[in-house]
């Protein structure tokens, strides 16, 4: 056998080795519940990895089996041309190196890109060695149980994982859907006692307060579509007065109170009320704004404004907000 054809076959041979190591990291590297993930998405590169990362077992047997047999190939040859010895130390170094350093920090690099273009590879791979691979297979399966459920994160590692996609370049998601996801994973740590409006800056009203003109001024003056009605003990909630029920009626020519009126029923809610639970609350009552109630006392109100600027990360100021703003700026 001349020179040139044994120079040929190892590097053939060093490529196939290299090959086998280089798919073995990058395929032992891809996470399957991602790859089933990105699967359900239509991710081409994952649909045709996933099938050979689910039978993990297998597709590892059949490319150890032809990376060892592409090393014990390599050893045969050099042998017949040079000395046992030489022949073992330079096909450790060249397989070292160019079979197993080189490929696998290369692979790891892009995993399921290579491993979607050498797909077809790994599966001639398991062809060729089936016979001895599947019997591996099966042993391996029965010594290593396999995974029944998805690895699940934590609040905390999705909140990091979700963070960085913050001002990344290659990030689908914008800074602003990153911080409401961010807000959306706190709810259930935060507490309605975090975001409540303290009862002395709560603009609110007794069964029996009369509806004059100059209460109905106030009222306008103040600004607020939802006015909370208490008793003077501030122990009970009668409801909520909406301002555009107040729209048709005649205030001039009539005396009311606000009993007299249709109140909207309302339930509290304790301070220590986790931010979760009230998004739940506010969707099954169907309400804008709930009393908050600390030992049988109300403590404050909390509005689904309240809850949204939490959740966004952001204060919302309505136009009664920015007149306001507008004329704080002024004095």
């Amino acid at each position: 056998m001349s020179i040139l054809i044994i120079i040929l076959i190892v590097l053939v041979l060093v490529c196939v080795s290299a090959l086998c190591s280089g798919l073995n990291v990058a395929l032992m590297s891809l996470s399957i519940d991602d790859l089933r993930r990105k699967k359900k998405l239509g991710n081409p590169r994952a649909i045709k990895v996933y099938p050979l990362r689910k039978n993990t077992h297998l597709t590892l047997a059949a490319i150890l089996l032809t990376n060892v047999a592409a090393v014990s190939t390599t050893s045969l040859v050099l042998e017949s041309v040079l000395i046992g010895v030489f022949a073992g130390l330079i096909t450790t170094i060249i397989m070292v190196i160019f079979g197993e350093i080189v490929p696998q920090a290369y692979f790891s690099r892009r995993a399921l890109m290579f491993c979607a273009r050498f797909a077809w590879v790994m599966r001639l791979m398991i062809v060729v060695t089936y016979p001895i691979s599947k019997p591996i297979q099966l042993l391996l399966d029965r010594l290593f149980d396999k995974p029944t459920s998805s690895q699940l994160h934590s609040r905390q590692e999705l909140g990091i994982i979700i963070s960085e996609h913050l001002h990344h370049e290659d990030s689908e998601l914008d800074d602003d859907e990153v911080e409401i996801i961010r807000g959306a994973l706190q709810l259930s740590e935060k507490r309605i006692s975090d975001i409540l409006l303290p009862i002395d800056q709560v603009y609110w009203l007794t069964p029996s307060t009369a509806l004059s003109p100059e209460k109905i001024d106030e009222i306008k003056e103040v600004g607020r579509s939802r006015i909370p009605i208490f008793n003077d003990k501030l122990t009970q909630c009668y409801g909520v007065l909406l301002m555009k029920d107040l729209v048709d009626i005649d205030f001039d020519d009539n005396n009311y109170r606000v009993d007299d009126l249709d109140l909207h029923p309302v339930q509290m809610v304790g301070s220590r009320t986790a931010l979760d639970t009230l998004l739940r609350r506010f969707i099954s009552t169907g309400t804008h704004l709930i009393p908050v109630e600390k030992d049988d006392h109300i403590v404050g109100i909390v509005t689904i404004e309240d809850l949204i600027e939490e959740i966004v990360g952001h204060e919302i100021e309505d136009e009664i907000d920015k007149r306001q703003s507008r004329a704080v700026g002024k004095i």
